[in-house]
């Protein structure tokens, strides 16, 4: 066990600079060469249908094009939707890298190829730099023979993997980057650059999403606790914390212009900045006072925290409730509540939460226990880890969709598991007990697959699964969202639809649209859920009022399900099941999506005097 911490500890010196991970990129970028054609062979006909993997990713493509099309930089607000009155909080950098690809191919390829093309792209090199990312981390903490393996690891797990495949262009690839960038820096050799970048890294984030607010916190707290630990980590400290509130000032003016003193709970706003200020003012008193005994270090650090806490509580007493807390009834318990990707993990599937958790729950193991095998600067390192990955997988555990970054951080620990495992299989001298031992360790670093496995013999042999799906294949249903574009080649107009499916809608056809689910947008989600789920002389007066030329849905998708299933007597329901109203008149598709024209009575002729 010695000879091996000392071989680690001179890697991870040997490993220090730029050098080393130039000369490994090689071998990172091969893999990840051979995981992107997988990857996009396996979505190629969704490429080149231009299929979404998310009603976000079609919401993305529509922010950017309009963007090239001339809507200035600092809206970014859709004016397809809801009359043109439809307020987004998404960020434009996410927008900058599609936006530059689409302009330089658009003249070689056109404008749907060049979408195509930076939908390819931009997630794909995100998968590569958070490969090198973690390459980063794993040799930092476990050398350069676990590093290798760790290039390895990221294809399988499975939640990271899914948010920077090919049409994934949300920002939440963009979250997983940056907080693993962030991590990298954080377990760097402690300099004012290091501390610099990440953060930086911490700003962006924070400025793409303020989802990022709570890994920003905890990179920002064990940056602290380090510190407290080992006062020669001070110049690291206030380099981050201060270019994290500087840095996220600059981005705030950039891309909110004249909006940047609107009030907001979902996107940083000057109460969000204010509070980015006092914790750097109070981690910079806790440092000038110097406390000579740990003990103190951590009174002073708490006393920070107080105050940053206290600032918080005081300018942003509104958002207690969170950006979801304030929908309307009807919005927040049949849209928000059925968005599981937003939802708690005990919420999920239990196939499904097992897919997302495993790999973490493996790694808090694996961490632990090289922390405590390490010895000196690799056990300070490993600490700084764990810290991480603990946060982690607590927002995991609140949120599902925070599992991509908990199975990012969980990496390193896995690949250096998976070392110890596969450096115990080359000692067994079967060449059959080998080969099963080694993949064994492969399984056991793996977990989601195992998961993802049992999930679908579970489908198979689930007479309950069966019978449902056998009732799916009985009815004329929509299998996936893009079943709604067949109305794509009626005459331009409103087209009132459901939530989920309008995006893609209006992404891929000439439409406009009513609402989606976005919840900047409160009262149009609310407007139109009552449309589909209350009476149909509701519905009458809620699409006439919209405006709309067109109605249309899906039936089997989750969202048309829910009406038609919890509220049997609602419009939607009615509709479904074959009731014709007289202000409507069917349109035949060709598809199992449903669409109707809506008739508006004739205007009143004047009568003359």
């Amino acid at each position: 066990m010695a000879d091996r911490e000392g071989m680690r500890r001179t890697s991870a010196r040997a490993d220090d600079g730029p050098a080393p991970y130039i000369r490994e990129a090689k071998g990172t970028i091969t893999v990840w060469f051979f995981v992107a054609v997988l990857l996009i062979l396996a979505a190629s006909t969704d490429i080149m249908a231009l299929r979404f993997p998310d009603p976000d990713d079609a919401m993305r493509l529509l922010e950017v094009r309009d963007w090239l099309a001339g809507q200035s930089w600092w809206n970014v607000g859709q004016h397809r939707f809801n009359g043109g009155n439809f307020p987004m909080h998404w960020s434009r950098l996410v927008d900058l890298p599609l936006g530059a690809i689409i302009a330089v191919t658009q003249p070689l390829v056109g404008a749907e190829h060049g979408a195509r093309v930076a939908m390819i792209l931009v997630p794909l090199l995100l998968l590569l730099t958070v490969m090198m990312l973690l390459a980063y981390i794993t040799r930092r903490v476990a050398g350069r023979e676990a590093s290798r393996l760790s290039v390895l690891l990221v294809p399988m797990a499975i939640p990271l993997l899914a948010q920077v495949r090919p049409m994934r262009i949300d920002h939440h690839g963009w979250q997983i980057v940056l907080t693993v960038a962030a991590a990298a820096f954080l377990v760097a050799v402690p300099r004012i650059r290091t501390g610099f970048a990440s953060g930086l890294a911490l700003a962006w984030l924070l400025t793409i999403s303020l989802e990022g607010m709570p890994m920003a916190a905890a990179v920002v707290g064990v940056a602290a606790m380090a510190w407290a630990w080992d006062p020669s980590r001070r110049a690291f400290l206030l380099s981050l914390t201060w270019t994290l509130f500087v840095g996220a000032v600059v981005l705030h003016v950039v891309t909110r212009g004249p909006g940047i003193f609107a009030p907001a709970c979902d996107a940083i706003s000057l109460a969000w900045l204010a509070t980015l200020g006092i914790a750097a003012l109070g981690i910079t008193g806790a440092t000038i006072l110097r406390p000579a005994m740990f003990a103190g270090r951590i009174v002073a650090l708490g006393a920070a925290a107080a105050a940053t806490a206290t600032t918080s509580l005081a300018l942003s007493t509104d958002c207690l409730a969170g950006p979801f807390g304030t929908l309307p009834p009807v919005a927040y318990r049949i849209w928000y509540l059925n968005v599981l990707e937003g939802r708690p993990l005990w919420e999920q599937p239990v196939s499904h939460a097992l897919m997302v958790a495993a790999l973490p729950a493996v790694d808090l193991f694996a961490t632990v226990r090289e922390w405590r095998n390490a010895h000196g600067d690799q056990r300070f390192v490993w600490a700084m880890l764990l810290g991480l990955l603990v946060a982690a997988s607590g927002v995991m555990l609140f949120v599902e969709r925070a599992g991509a970054t908990a199975n990012a951080l969980a990496i390193p620990g896995a690949a250096a598991l998976l070392l110890a495992l596969l450096t115990r299989a080359r000692t067994i001298p079967t060449v059959g007990r080998r080969t099963v031992a080694t993949a064994a360790a492969f399984l056991a670093v793996s977990p989601a697959y195992i998961a993802l496995a049992g999930a679908a013999i579970a489908s198979r042999v689930d007479p309950a699964v069966q019978k449902r799906a056998a009732l799916r294949e009985s009815r004329q249903i929509c299998r996936e969202l893009y079943d709604i574009r067949t109305i794509g080649t009626l005459p331009r107009g409103i087209v009132f639809t459901p939530l989920d499916v309008a995006p893609d809608l209006i992404a891929t056809t000439h439409h406009r649209g009513v609402g989606s689910g976005y919840h900047r947008s409160p009262t149009v989600i609310a407007t139109v859920i009552q449309a589909f789920t209350g009476s149909p002389e509701r519905a009458r007066e809620i699409v006439m009022a919209s405006g709309a030329s067109y109605l249309a849905g899906c039936p089997g998708l989750s969202e048309t399900e829910i009406y038609r299933r919890d509220f049997p007597e609602g419009f939607w329901a009615r509709l479904q099941a074959g009731e014709r109203f007289d202000w409507l008149e069917p349109v035949e598709t060709g598809t199992p999506a449903l669409a109707w024209r809506v008739i508006r009575p004739l205007p009143p002729v004047a009568r003359r005097p």
